[in-house]
């Protein structure tokens, strides 16, 4: 294969081989961030493997296999299942798996928000209602996603500089000086040779890997019943689950903000409009049903994954069957506690060295969604917006309490952020940027 810069669309003309390969980029790439909110909350890692992989199948199938979207677990959720773990353990005496199992209903119904504004996508044309979401506001958003996630890196590469530089330094020189292959593959090969750095300078993480591999099994049923939300039926009790659903429930408005911002930034990376085809409603569709069957099942809220945005655009392959392959792996690998045991003790110093790269492409994307559709910031209104969702969702997000709160209800930083850069952009005079794709592939989120 040529070394160009042209992008692939149809991965089969490179080989089987390479396909397979670029599917597995695809699966590291998720997967640090996607087990790390189980890690964090106390869910399941295996069930949060096999519903991330068949949400993404789903997500696919909904959408007429047109968009490279994976989706994997979503850290919005994080504050909500603390919130109803402590609540349940401290208020009802249950077990953190017990209390944990009120959080997924509450994130269940969550999902089936998605499914309300699906059908006024439906009902009154996406058009309608992407003239809320413009790229003065999209960019900014998807801005600050990537700008929140950065401390998290580089937090992770503090444990092991030398580790997480040799990821870094890896996946520069593949994809600068790369030819063919190499080029392909930079993020795999960046987590590769950190990992093998890592067990050959690190005494702790040899030790690590040889105690958590060893002890697991080849072979496991991922879903244990009593961490589903079926183990309620008979045994509820009412009063924590009205609790958890209204804790949980509103945290979908920011992540559907989310979603909007992810689409357009995948639309913008391929150069298709997927907002227009196959569709918001559709993709909308994808991120409920899968996030409420997978919380049924005890897995985490499942979300559109910009880390393998990242590596769309630095690959420059933007066929969905890698993508596809991908979820099959995490099937796959949700049956195998062994592989798993060995992908969770994978340095943390490489998930942050190969995280820092692609949380930064993240933002890079978001600023290049404003200028290929020529946001005016010589416009005082743009100008303002921007500010304001920056300034906040950043903000906030730092802030002592990291959150505004609302009686009950915590809301982050980026959540405020995009209802404030909506209702500005809606409401302030002077030159309102809507959506209008320039032609129908373009992928653009242009203006009237």
């Amino acid at each position: 294969m040529s070394n160009t810069n042209e992008p692939i669309y149809d991965a089969k003309k490179l080989g089987t081989g390479k396909v397979a390969v670029l599917g597995l980029q695809h699966m590291f790439a998720m997967f640090g961030a996607t087990v790390l909110v189980p890690i964090i909350t106390g869910l399941s890692v295996p069930v949060t493997l096999l519903f991330a992989g068949l949400s993404t199948l789903f997500m696919h199938l909904v959408t007429g296999n047109k968009v490279p979207v994976f989706l994997g677990s979503s850290f919005a959720f994080l504050g909500g299942y603390a919130t109803v773990k402590a609540l349940g353990v401290e208020a009802y005496g249950l077990t953190d798996k017990q209390a944990l199992v009120y959080a997924c209903v509450g994130v269940a119904c969550a999902g089936l928000l998605y499914l309300v504004l699906s059908f006024i996508c439906k009902a009154v044309g996406s058009k309608k209602v992407m003239k809320f979401f413009p790229p003065v506001v999209t960019g900014p958003i998807i801005i600050a996603i990537g700008m929140n996630l950065a401390p998290s890196a580089i937090n992770n590469c503090e444990v092991n500089w030398v580790v997480a530089l040799i990821a870094i330094a890896v996946v520069i020189v593949a994809n600068i000086f790369g030819k063919g292959m190499v080029k392909i593959i930079p993020i795999l090969l960046g987590v590769v040779a950190s990992y093998v750095a890592a067990l050959i300078i690190d005494p702790a993480t040899r030790a690590a890997v040889a105690t958590s591999v060893a002890g697991a099994d080849w072979f496991g049923f991922p879903v244990k019943v009593e961490e589903t939300v079926f183990s309620l039926f008979g045994n509820c009790d009412t009063g924590l689950l009205v609790s958890a659903i209204i804790t949980i429930v509103p945290i979908a408005f920011a992540t559907m903000m989310e979603h909007v911002g992810d689409i357009s930034a995948i639309s913008s990376t391929v150069g298709k409009n997927f907002i227009e085809d196959p569709g918001l409603h559709r993709t909308l569709i994808g991120d409920g049903v899968g996030t409420a069957i997978a919380a049924l099942f005890g897995a985490p809220a499942n979300t559109t994954y910009g880390e393998n945005t990242g590596v769309l655009a630095l690959t420059k392959v933007y066929d969905p069957l890698v993508i596809r392959l991908a979820a099959v792996y995490a099937i796959v690998l949700s049956f195998c506690p062994k592989f798993a045991a060995l992908i969770e003790a994978m340095p943390t110093a490489t998930i942050g060295g190969v995280s820092l790269i692609l949380y930064g492409m993240i933002s890079a994307v978001g600023i290049r969604n404003m200028i290929e559709n020529q946001t005016n910031f010589q416009n005082s209104r743009n100008v303002i917006i921007a500010a304001l969702i920056i300034g906040l969702a950043i903000g906030i997000g730092y802030s002592a309490s990291g959150s505004i709160k609302l009686g009950a209800v915590s809301l982050s930083g980026l959540a405020v952020a995009s209802i404030v850069g909506i209702v500005l952009n809606a409401v302030l005079p002077g030159g309102r940027e809507e959506y209008e794709p320039n032609n129908q592939n373009s992928g653009s989120l242009g203006k009237y």
